[in-house]
């Protein structure tokens, strides 16, 4: 089976696809000074550009790990997840962590189909 690995930064590829799969490494927000649900908001755009590129969308999202620095915020979160998603809600996992580093409150990671 053929891999294919996009948007290469010093330490992975961004997206890695493999047959119908597309694994997204994790993705922290730009401006890590703003909440939670910023944050969230903010991952979940760049998630879905990192998808486009490698052939997938929201609608196409299988499964998704988050971490979080502070589980006390995690209804701000849910609520940009599920703007974000609708309907389409992946499976997922939530795990409190103690840094994700440089003011990141959470950081995402997830599986998607290939779009048909």
């Amino acid at each position: 089976m053929t891999i294919t690995r996009a948007i290469r930064t010093p330490i992975m590829h961004r997206a890695v696809r493999t047959g119908d799969l597309v694994f997204i490494g994790g993705t922290i927000a730009d401006d890590t000074s703003v909440s939670m649900g910023a944050q969230t908001a903010n991952i979940l755009g760049k998630i879905e550009g990192y998808l486009k590129e490698a052939g997938s969308d929201r609608n196409h999202v299988l499964n998704a790990s988050i971490f979080v620095t502070d589980l006390a915020q995690k209804k701000e979160m849910d609520a940009a997840w599920t703007a974000f998603f609708g309907e389409a809600l992946p499976a997922r996992a939530t795990v409190g962590v103690a840094d994700l580093g440089g003011g990141a409150l959470i950081e995402v990671v997830v599986t998607a189909r290939v779009a048909a």
